[in-house]
């Protein structure tokens, strides 16, 4: 006859499935108040002025796996006066910063192009950073059509 303090090893990876279920969970989008306190992590209490930024992303886009997209800041990126960030968030992603890529005067110009990964239609945000620590944006609205593939349905 078993006994009934004998604990299973069915048992023991069903509690240790549901803990990891718990600790894994996250919003399937980001929420506005996880996008603000995004943009707080990088600006701190800073007022952030809209100018300076261009963000060249197409208005709607078929499939948002691979969305390009291109920030360019207004600046003469001499040692006096340069861009020291930009800073890239979208409001609908499981992670509202999509990047972060730091700059100097040696850059020659304050532009970044990469390809971003897009859940959802939304806004994306770019935000740049300036050598006097003032802080410029611009946003952007993106229809995606279809949506971006999750591992979950590959």
């Amino acid at each position: 006859m078993a006994n009934s303090n004998h604990t299973t090893r069915r048992t023991v990876l069903g509690l240790a499935g549901g803990a990891a279920v718990m600790v894994i969970v996250h919003p399937a989008e980001a929420t506005p108040a996880m996008l603000s306190a995004a943009i707080r992590n990088v600006v701190g209490e800073a007022n952030v002025r809209t100018g300076r930024v261009k963000l060249d992303i197409p208005p709607l886009v078929e499939n948002g796996n691979t969305v390009p997209m291109t920030v360019s800041v207004t600046s003469p990126m001499t040692a006096d006066e340069y861009v020291k960030s930009i800073h890239v968030f979208n409001e609908k992603n499981p992670q509202p910063n999509i990047g972060n890529f730091h700059l100097g005067p040696r850059a020659g110009r304050a532009q970044i192009s990469t390809r971003i990964r897009l859940a959802d239609s939304q806004k994306v945000t770019a935000i740049a950073r300036l050598s006097d620590d003032t802080f410029w944006s611009t946003t952007a609205d993106v229809v995606v059509t279809l949506a971006a593939c999750t591992e979950e349905a590959i």
